[in-house]
């Protein structure tokens, strides 16, 4: 009986192994023309992804541009004439809110909670390295 096991659990593993072998090779190019064929239709279609550690394109690039050139343009002076045309870079309005709001703790309750973090061992070292062993 123990053989009859072994010998079924060997088919088992056997199948499981060459199933999806079968069905690749039902699906995969016989040819090197037929790859490479396949292959510049998908570089026409845009479904390559670029080479290196670039992101796949992005279908919204292949469909083309939504506006004309003359409507974002008309688009773009419309907003600069309303006040609602959004700087280029860090949004500088965000930046000095941040700047003109008051802190919420002194500078004494700062260096306290620093001194403490110091003390305790909860501070990272300078630089971008661990955490300092527990002597």
């Amino acid at each position: 009986m123990k053989c009859s096991t072994t010998a079924a659990s060997i088919l088992f593993i056997a199948s499981a192994f060459a199933a999806p072998a079968a069905y690749a090779q039902a699906s995969a190019p016989v040819s090197r023309a037929e790859v490479k064929a396949e292959t510049k239709a998908a570089e026409k279609a845009g479904q390559l992804t670029p080479a290196g550690q670039g992101s796949a394109r992005s279908s919204v690039a292949a469909s083309g541009p939504r506006m004309t050139r003359a409507e974002r343009k008309a688009a773009t002076l419309e907003a600069r004439k309303n006040g609602t045309l959004v700087p280029a870079g860090p949004n500088q309005k965000a930046d000095v809110a941040a700047q003109a709001a008051k802190p919420t703790r002194t500078r004494a309750e700062r260096k306290a909670e620093t001194l403490r973090d110091v003390k305790s061992g909860a501070m990272l070292p300078a630089g971008e390295g661990q955490v300092a062993p527990r002597k």
